[in-house]
């Protein structure tokens, strides 16, 4: 699955959580995801209704904390993180995000990301939504996320370094380092806050793709305005484009093999579909690897910089594929003895036609059950094939 974020009114950590839950997420799961982080359980609250938004429902989240005003370094959030049970991916799409901001804050006080305080992004309810954000987009499913371009407004805002001008400098680093497109927003004002920006350009594609609706969620902004302030994320399916497809491939025989994971993770950041490397015999008998990458065709510049940049080749061939037949998947959740797994549904034709657990929330619950990752697989598994036995004989 696919998800377009529109942004008509800007973006903030609540409001893209508010999408989230309007899409199906639900308000449970975003709590059992943030209790990951054993936060204190009396210093926050998280809470969720549907609003009118002029004529437009929409979900508004609602994140209350008690904490104050709190001064984080970027290695103060990497612990807590990386301390929780949440899914692997999870946590480092989290990361990123924090990292991104570290460096954004960084270059607007002059400073190094790991010397950076992080002040209101670095307080609790930051941390929630960033974290939320990451954990709703992982447990529905979206393998890619797209967005549109962000609205700026003009003005003035207190921050806990005084009165600074709008768009925030912050917010202005992110979207100027992932060379964002912006438009003029629909009145002054902060419509597009640090967490906002620094969520869309860590884990989104600007831009809009071709792609079957399915399903809309739209999230509320706090604030009151002549017009409906929400941003809606819209869930579907990417559409087959014939001969949209590239594999990418080059031969490396003088790279040290332990940067071929960091190589892996770029190339997927960057688009990839599928990366994989294979044992090769290059001249003189030396030992080598093809490293291989299956991409939309839109992605090929950015997958070739990847390669280029980030191992010691010196070229990159490319081949076009005339066409590419894919399976429909759909993320459901099943209950095992161990706890709740997300299992992946494939359909053919319309119908389920097999059932696999997702790697890292069994491993999650292995950990922290301190149980055999095989042993919560295979309970997962079993309870994955009835779900599937069940939506068959329901068609």
């Amino acid at each position: 699955m696919i998800a377009y974020l529109d942004t008509p009114s800007g973006i903030s950590g609540d409001i893209f959580l508010g999408c989230l839950l309007d899409a199906g997420w639900t308000l449970e799961r975003l709590r059992f995801a943030i209790a990951q982080l054993r936060l204190p359980a009396d210093e926050y609250a998280i809470d969720a209704r549907g609003i009118m938004k002029g004529p437009l429902r929409a979900t508004l989240a609602d994140v209350q904390t008690s904490e104050g005003h709190a001064h984080r370094h970027l290695a103060d959030i990497e612990n807590i993180i990386g301390a929780s049970d949440l899914p692997d991916g999870v946590k480092r799409n989290a990361i990123a995000v924090f990292t991104r901001l570290a460096d954004a804050e960084a270059k607007v006080h002059g400073t190094t990301r790991d010397q950076i305080h992080f002040h209101e992004v670095g307080a609790m309810d930051a941390i929630i939504d960033i974290v939320g954000v990451c954990a709703g987009l992982h447990e529905l499913g979206i393998e890619k996320l797209f967005a549109s371009a962000l609205p700026l407004g003009q003005g003035w805002t207190q921050s806990q370094h005084g009165q600074i001008p709008l768009p925030a400098p912050a917010t202005l680093e992110l979207l100027a380092a992932a060379k964002a497109p912006t438009r003029p927003a629909p009145g002054p004002g902060e419509w597009v806050t640090p967490t906002g920006a620094a969520l869309v350009c860590a884990l989104a594609t600007f831009g809009q793709p071709p792609m079957t609706l399915e399903k809309i969620g739209t999230g509320a902004g706090t604030k009151n305005t002549p017009w409906p302030n929400v941003a809606r994320l819209w869930l579907g399916q990417p559409v087959a484009q014939g001969a949209g497809m590239v594999q990418l491939e080059t031969n490396i025989d003088d790279m040290n093999p332990q940067l071929y994971a960091a190589v892996s993770d770029k190339l997927f950041a960057a688009g990839a579909k599928d990366v994989w490397f294979t044992p090769i015999q290059m001249k003189k008998n030396r030992p080598a690897i093809l490293l291989s990458a299956l991409a939309p065709a839109t992605h090929e510049a950015a997958l070739s910089q990847v390669m280029l940049e980030e191992t010691t080749t010196l070229g990159v061939r490319v081949h076009t594929l005339e066409d590419r037949h894919e399976a429909r998947r759909e993320m459901r959740e099943v209950q095992t003895p161990h706890g709740p797994v997300h299992v992946k549904v494939k359909f053919v034709a319309g119908k389920a036609v097999g059932a696999m657990p997702e790697y890292d929330d069994c491993k999650a619950l292995a950990d922290k059950l301190h149980l055999p990752a095989r042993q919560v697989w295979e309970a997962a598994a079993t309870a994955a094939q009835q779900l599937c036995a069940d939506i068959r004989s329901a068609q």
